[in-house]
């Protein structure tokens, strides 16, 4: 499979791997997110999906951080209903 060189097309993908922790994972995020302890209750998730992107992507695109951009986007902010002492 030929990587991903347009950083448009490497932000889709890193937006559809985050939307699906953000599906198969509700309660653990928002969990996370009430607890100040998001980072650590889905690390294990974030890696294997962060793992994935880095295979997809040209190794040029990897260091504009989309994949992170996209886990604050969906996992945290989606989030932003849930009373935290993050906000």
């Amino acid at each position: 499979m030929a990587l991903i060189e347009t950083q448009e097309a490497a932000r889709r993908l890193a937006r559809a791997i985050s939307s699906d922790l953000a599906l198969y994972n509700e309660d653990k995020i928002a969990e996370g997110v009430r607890n100040d302890t998001l980072f650590d209750v889905m690390e294990e998730e974030i890696q294997e999906g962060r793992d994935l992107y880095q295979s997809r992507v040209a190794p040029e695109l990897l260091g504009r951080n989309l994949y992170d951009r996209a886990i604050i986007d969906l996992l945290v902010r989606s989030k932003a209903h849930v009373e935290s002492s993050m906000w």
